[in-house]
């Protein structure tokens, strides 16, 4: 331990982290994400040796995950002196490696060697952290280990070298429309918590009516969701300006400005500020580095290392285009989502007007379809790609695909979407011809299951607000 630092100090810093270690109140949100039932199963297995990390953007509710499984398992039964709960990127603690940490716990509150429970919340900030969590995981079965990482390279670059087959990684996504609308207490009644959006195809058209009509009251709030977006602390606040200053300061502008240069050497934040905000310009649209590059005043290098590291920082996604068999594939020139929309919508200062644009709503409700279905399949590891023919630039923006399945989606947030041979989507599924396909609609008048004549793949035409429902309702059955 550093000369200059007080034990005391450090100690008190446990203590005030820790409280159930005295018997004192602490209040945790009742509302628990999906990763609360995933962590939980995990730290439960007596079989599974491993870590458990939660990753995902920041403000996304990791924090909250970690102080309702210490009240979990201290109500459940466990000494309460046996959980250890470490924000590590505390200045104090920053200053010394896990072990020198553990070393006081097990000196002052709990000793070494029987079972423990260790939550390391942004355990990147840790000292030599992947080589002290190897440690513990080989030498310390004693230790139950769940942690937090905002970035990416919790999980990639850096795990590769010194964490094979001592990580489990549970990704914690924005919230879904369904976990907002569950945080608000807004949802409906009347719709069953085991039906998932594959059991639409089985309905009859007077059934898949009645289903909208008790979804009907979504409308409102999916717009709300929309501009807003999946981050606990805004979903039931009120006050757009303020949500989306909350999302520019604790998300954008500290992710861009602090973690990119603390985690990621980044040394010219400016060049990743500026290609950060072309994304919120462009979210969607295939991206050619050089055309990029040029606009930004930079080079093709540093704009490829940039998206790379706003993936592993978690703020977007990344689509690479699928070919049709027997055809050459589009030159790869991948397509980039943010995470969430409404990081869009607080940088660019977009508020409510955005309703009234037709262009930026299928940009938003895009992005938010592809946010579910990531969230959705994550489980299955499938590919999820887009198609463009490079000479007719016909598309299916969205395609799902496993050994088990080929799943394409056409987001078509407008009045009277076209479905015919000639559309993206029939053209995708009359070469393919993949047993389902969706086209995502703004209406409900549009709900409804077809086909088209020489195509043997059934079609849902569902509204964008019953898909993101119901993939998120079924998000919880995956761990039921």
């Amino acid at each position: 331990m550093k000369d200059f630092l007080d034990r005391t100090e450090i100690i008190g810093v446990l203590n005030g982290f820790n409280p159930w270690w005295s018997g004192r109140p602490y209040a945790v949100p009742p509302f628990r994400r999906l990763a609360f039932e995933a962590g939980r199963r995990y730290l439960e297995d007596a079989t599974l040796k491993r870590a458990v990390l939660l990753s995902g953007p920041r403000r996304v509710g990791k924090t909250t995950v970690l102080q309702q499984t210490a009240q979990a398992l201290a109500q459940k039964g466990h000494d309460p002196k046996s959980i250890l709960y470490l924000s590590l990127d505390h200045p104090l603690l920053k200053l010394l490696s896990l072990r020198e940490i553990l070393s006081l716990y097990h000196e002052s509150t709990y000793a070494e060697g029987k079972a423990a429970t260790l939550l390391l919340d942004e355990i990147q900030y840790a000292r030599e952290w992947e080589t002290e969590i190897k440690l513990l995981i080989d030498h310390k079965p004693q230790y139950r280990i769940l942690a937090t990482g905002s970035a990416g390279v919790v999980h990639q670059d850096r795990l590769a070298e010194s964490g094979v087959g001592r990580w489990i990684t549970v990704p914690i996504p924005t919230l879904s429309f369904f976990e907002f609308v569950s945080i608000r207490q807004e949802l409906p009644d009347g719709i069953a918590p085991d039906l998932r959006v594959n059991d639409l195809f089985a309905l009859k058209s007077g059934d898949l009516s009645a289903l909208a009509g008790r979804m009907r009251p979504l409308q409102p709030l999916f717009q709300r969701y929309l501009l807003v977006g999946g981050f606990p602390e805004t979903a039931a606040q009120e006050n757009i300006d303020l949500c989306q200053r909350l999302l520019r300061e604790d998300v954008v502008e500290r992710v861009l400005k602090r973690d990119m240069t603390a985690l990621f050497g980044v040394r010219n934040i400016n060049d990743l500020e500026k290609l950060f905000i072309y994304l919120c310009l462009h979210s969607g649209g295939i991206l050619a580095h050089q055309a990029c590059a040029k606009d930004l005043g930079t080079t093709t290098t540093t704009v490829s290392n940039h998206l790379t590291l706003l993936e592993q920082a978690n703020l977007i996604y990344r689509l690479p285009p699928s070919g049709l068999r027997g055809k050459q594939m589009l030159k790869a020139r991948n397509k980039y989502y943010l995470v969430d929309a409404a990081l869009r919508n607080a940088v660019l200062l977009r508020g409510e007007e955005i309703y009234t644009n037709p262009e930026e709503m299928g940009t938003i409700v895009e992005t938010t379809v592809l946010r579910h279905l990531f969230a959705y399949y994550y489980r299955d590891t499938p590919e999820i790609v887009y198609w463009r023919d490079a000479v007719t630039q016909k598309e299916v923006d969205i395609i799902v695909r496993s050994p088990a399945y080929v799943l394409p989606f056409e987001v078509k947030y407008q009045e009277n979407p076209a479905l015919d041979k000639r559309s993206g989507l029939g053209t995708y599924c009359l070469s393919e011809n993949p047993k389902q396909g969706y086209l995502v609609t703004k209406r409900d008048a549009d709900f409804a299951v077809t086909q088209l004549k020489g195509i043997g793949t059934m079609f849902l035409k569902i509204p964008a607000y019953i898909l993101c429902y119901l993939l998120g309702q079924s998000e919880r059955l995956l761990w039921g």
